[in-house]
């Protein structure tokens, strides 16, 4: 398949764009990056080695998406600090756009995130796709993989930090939630991952003809 050298795959929390990003770039034999999780390798960095923001940001490098802390509490309330520094936002665009032009398995790119087709590859010839679902499949989703985890929560409490968390995104200034203009819109309320997977790899094949 003769496929768009690098595909965008935006969405909010918890629609399933992490999920197809893996899955798409396993078949393509591309490689993927997962962009929200830059600012949390950036954090990790700092505190590990003691770096500013701005000189972990500098040197950022595919191998610190491999730190073992990404997901710990104190990683996340840093990457909030590092993420509103502007010398860090700007390294991380240029790392993002420099993935996607030059990828190390040199095929193709898949990255996931929030921005991607809008901010960092709004190029025309990415193909972008928009992975929603309603604010109550995402919450259950969400609630499902915390319990998974062996957690306890409130659906309560995790719908309400969803809807936060959408509200927020979607009306920050910077680099706003939203679909690119050429966007693909893949609603997944009501679709298993298989069948996201398929309608993605038939608009994919659209895109080859």
């Amino acid at each position: 398949m003769n496929a768009p050298k690098i595909i965008a795959i935006d969405g909010p929390a918890a629609a399933g764009k992490g999920t197809l990003a893996k899955r798409v770039a396993a078949h393509l034999g591309y490689d993927h990056l997962d962009t929200g999780s830059l600012y949390r390798a950036v954090a990790s960095k700092t505190l590990r080695l003691g770096l500013s923001p701005e000189d972990a940001a500098q040197s950022f490098t595919v191998a610190d998406l491999d730190a073992t802390d990404l997901r710990s509490e104190k990683v996340a309330q840093q990457a909030s600090v590092v993420a509103v520094v502007p010398a860090v936002r700007a390294a991380l665009l240029a790392f993002q756009r420099d993935f996607a032009r030059k990828p190390p398995g040199g095929t193709g790119a898949v990255l996931d995130g929030r921005d991607v087709g809008t901010v960092v590859c709004p190029w025309p010839d990415t193909l972008k796709f928009f992975v929603t679902a309603s604010i109550d499949a995402r919450a259950k989703r969400r609630y499902d993989e915390l319990r998974a985890r062996g957690e306890s929560p409130m659906y309560a409490s995790v719908f309400a930090e969803m809807a936060e968390r959408d509200k927020r995104d979607s009306q920050r200034s910077a680099a706003p939630l939203k679909p690119a203009d050429d966007a693909i819109l893949l609603d997944t309320s009501d679709l298993s991952a298989d069948d996201v997977f398929q309608a993605a790899l038939a608009a994919i094949q659209g895109k080859t003809r």
